[in-house]
């Protein structure tokens, strides 16, 4: 939804491929969604409970989180099912444009993902959700064209390593075998790394009044500036100014 948010105040028009339930949660949910200009008819409407998050915050960032995503688990395939009947694609015409998706679901099912005919041409883009969930990523690393937004927690949780910087932690990423990575390390310079190159740089300063969402922030901004054919450098440096405009405001999204 974060990822959604921003994705929409870019100028781009998401479309939601989740599970949510026929309650009264879910009913505002989806009403939000609406409001926000988002595309809600590919939402399945489940019989069970909406799944909910809740963070808690202090003077110093992010103190604990935790998100119940038993809906969203049990609905399992079903949510891409838009991807499969020619709402959005099919296995002759799979879809082409640019998905992103988070760590909330199975490891399993994003196994099966990795490889799915239905996602073989997409611009598949992929963040872990939280540092408990990072390591459900790797099998998309089998993904020809993934690229993955981690920070450098979650980075060297895949890694099973200690790196201190987001350069070395891209670096290693790349060896494992990912296309494509972007790490990030809070006030700490970014990385964004591929065969071809490796660009570092540093946020702009910021005054800390929220992070729950900042990453989402950082992800879909760097989305929508290389959609709109920024360079490597350009599109790094505006979603380092989106992640840092976002952590210094207390606005409400919906």
């Amino acid at each position: 939804m974060n990822i959604a948010m921003t994705l929409k105040k870019q100028g781009l028009t998401p479309a939601l491929l989740t599970a949510i339930g026929q309650d009264e949660d879910g009913d505002a949910l989806v009403a939000a969604a609406n409001r926000l200009g988002m595309i809600t008819w590919h939402i399945l409407r489940t019989n069970t409970p909406t799944d909910v998050y809740m963070a808690i915050e202090g003077s110093n960032g992010l103190i604990a989180a935790i998100a119940d995503a038993h809906g969203l688990e049990q609905a399992g395939e079903k949510i891409l099912l838009p991807l499969q009947n020619g709402d959005l694609g099919d296995e002759i015409e799979p879809w082409t444009g640019c998905v992103a998706l988070d760590g909330n679901l199975t490891e399993n099912l994003l196994s099966q993902m990795a490889t799915s005919v239905f996602l073989s041409k997409a611009d598949l883009r992929v963040a872990p959700a939280s540092p408990g969930k990072a390591l459900r990523l790797k099998p998309l690393f089998r993904h020809p064209t993934a690229t993955f937004y981690v920070n450098l927690i979650e980075a060297n949780l895949i890694l099973g390593t200690a790196h201190e910087n987001t350069e070395r932690a891209a670096e290693a990423l790349l060896a494992q075998g990912a296309c494509r990575i972007v790490v990030t390390d809070g006030a700490n310079p970014a990385s964004v790394a591929s065969a071809d190159e490796i660009i570092t740089r540093a946020p702009p300063p910021a005054a800390v009044k929220r992070v729950t969402g900042a990453g989402d922030t950082f992800m879909a901004a760097h989305i929508a500036a290389e959609l709109r054919g920024a360079s490597g450098n350009d599109a790094l440096n505006a979603a380092l100014q989106a992640a840092a405009d976002y952590i210094s405001t207390e606005d409400s999204p919906c």
